[in-house]
């Protein structure tokens, strides 16, 4: 599938980064780098256009003449991820992403302020009133597949991301235990972060007493970028949120990992 992609920020640049998956994106291990992205997708080839945008903060909460600030001459793409959009701006893009051929719109937070509950509400409505299906979440990470949105939903398993999936290999280690020898990502959080948390699970035993913590530590060192800022939708910060679905991630792989005799 055809991919733009429109955005503003650090995260923005992490989302664009992990789609093309080019050599040097992540450089979170140093020397220690084994080339794990290397089965990673590559969608350079499918990214039509990056296309970035003015930084929402420095816009006010409503725009009264979103026009000026649209993007002209869209490419034809049946993709559209836009993170860290203007809210307003997104709404008046939507006319112009059908004319382009865009048949499912993806979205992601990082912080409260960014489109809030009932303005992704306002999108995904309008979106479908133009015969286009439309995906927010919040945190990014939180993104997955839903049967009721075909394009999207093929379009997450061709990119291999949203809610993170982690299969273990395990391997018997000392008397009685286990410990991790493989771990391969099936779907990562759309920043990539999963593919360098996987690695630092590697050797670790499945029932060691800091596993949590030695998971938040990976997730925290990558760094995330989510917020720290409370978030009254999600009754927490958006990293917290971001952690405990990593965390989900890794303990339902492992306890659906096999435990060689």
């Amino acid at each position: 599938m055809k991919v733009i992609i429109f955005y503003s920020g650090e995260f923005g640049s992490r989302v664009a980064g992990n789609l093309v998956n080019y050599s040097g994106f992540c450089i979170s291990c140093g020397e220690a780098c084994t080339q794990c992205r290397n089965v990673a997708p590559d969608l350079g080839k499918d990214i039509v256009a990056l296309v970035e945008m003015p930084d929402p903060a420095s816009l006010g909460d409503f725009i009264d003449d979103v026009e000026p600030l649209l993007p002209q001459n869209i490419p034809a793409a049946e993709i559209a991820i836009v993170v860290n959009v203007h809210p307003d701006i997104l709404y008046g893009m939507l006319p112009k992403l059908k004319e382009a051929g865009v048949k499912g719109i993806i979205g992601g937070s990082e912080s409260p302020r960014e489109m809030p509950l009932g303005q992704r509400k306002q999108v995904e409505e309008k979106a479908a009133e133009l015969g286009m299906e439309a995906a927010f979440a919040k945190p990014f990470c939180a993104l997955r597949p839903d049967p009721a949105k075909p394009v999207i939903s093929s379009f997450l398993k061709e990119a291999k991301i949203g809610d993170p999936v982690i299969e273990f290999t395990l391997q018997k280690s000392r008397e009685g235990k286990h410990s991790i020898l493989a771990a391969n990502v099936v779907r990562s959080a759309p920043c990539g972060s999963t593919w360098f948390v996987a690695k630092k699970l590697l050797g670790l035993e499945p029932d060691q007493p800091d596993l949590r913590e030695r998971i938040s530590e990976a997730h925290h060192s990558y760094p995330c970028t989510g917020s720290m800022e409370r978030d009254s939708e999600l009754g927490d910060t958006v990293l917290h949120v971001g952690g405990y679905i990593i965390r989900d991630a890794v303990e339902s792989g492992l306890a659906k990992a096999e435990k060689p005799v």
